[in-house]
């Protein structure tokens, strides 16, 4: 198999474990943990992971300079990016948060142009703002079915994740390239763990863990393992094949296989607004897909 099959394959299975994780997640907060809390359980569970693996692999060293960078993608990548997204989450529905990432190829498609000089064409612009039109539809319209929540303001976090995620893609690319992912990746969570810390500590304490149920417990560890554990060693191999902007445009499949697993769960319901920002995304999907295919 191809190195660049492998790495779509990888970009698949790592929008499939985005796509649950927002009902997972969701079922967590903030009935049981609150979102910051949630956080620095999140990353401390997987700093752990990260740092027991590293030791069965050969070690290798990370020049000085290079430090800055990985605090700063670990600022964008670990402690923004989770805190808004886990915080945005806990107010709006699965539906409407996985909806509103498609914002992440047209940031990040204006920061490569911006920092990693790649050419912008016309028909990727259009479609990718087709899909943005469906995520802005979302964020002014979307509803969540969970009484109490906030969407506006959950939707608005959410794009605010998405933001600081495509900056972290853009980051954290010449890390990939120069290093082993597991060597960069353990002082990733590190950092971002001292970053998150401050954020979530408060909430941690508060957590009433005698009154948190067994399902609840295997969603916290799906949240660890899966959703940032393997997710992100995954994530990093596809983007040692493919840039950035076509890594990126993976976080389209995100609202179908989150709608599809929220209303298997009965998690979420689906409304006309839902429909029509789906719609959008669709032929946004679509323009984008159909550029890259003349391309190849």
């Amino acid at each position: 198999m191809h190195n660049k099959t492998r790495a779509y394959i990888a970009a698949f299975i790592v929008a499939l474990i985005y796509g649950i994780n927002y009902t997972v997640a969701k079922d967590v907060m903030p009935m049981y943990i609150k979102p910051f809390g949630f956080i620095v359980i999140r990353v401390l569970g997987a700093t752990i992971l990260f740092w027991i693996l590293s030791l069965f692999t050969t070690s290798e060293r990370i020049d000085k300079a290079d430090f800055l960078r990985i605090f700063l993608a670990a600022l964008f990548g670990v402690c923004i990016n989770m805190l808004a997204f886990f915080k945005g989450l806990s107010m709006t529905s699965p539906i409407n948060a996985s909806a509103i990432m498609v914002s992440t190829p047209i940031i990040v498609l204006l920061l490569s142009a911006i920092i990693l000089k790649e050419k912008i064409t016309i028909p990727k612009v259009v479609g990718i703002l087709i899909g943005l039109t469906g995520a802005i539809i979302l964020i002014v319209y979307g509803k969540s079915a969970v009484p109490g929540d906030h969407p506006i303001l959950g939707n608005l976090f959410i794009f605010i994740n998405a933001s600081s995620y495509g900056l972290y893609l853009i980051i954290v690319k010449k890390l990939t390239v120069k290093y082993n992912p597991l060597t960069f990746i353990k002082w990733l969570y590190l950092f971002g763990l001292l970053l998150v810390i401050p954020f979530g500590i408060s909430e941690v304490i508060d957590i009433q863990w005698n009154s948190i149920p067994t399902s609840i417990y295997y969603n916290i560890g799906f949240v660890i393992v899966f959703t940032t554990f393997f997710a992100y060693l995954i994530n990093l191999f596809a983007l040692t094949k493919l840039k950035p902007t076509t890594l990126s445009a993976f976080v389209y499949l995100q609202p179908v296989i989150a709608t599809a697993y929220a209303l298997l769960t009965k998690s979420d319901t689906l409304s006309s607004v839902k429909i029509l920002a789906t719609l959008l995304i669709f032929v946004g999907v679509y323009m984008v897909t159909s550029v890259n295919r003349a391309k190849q």
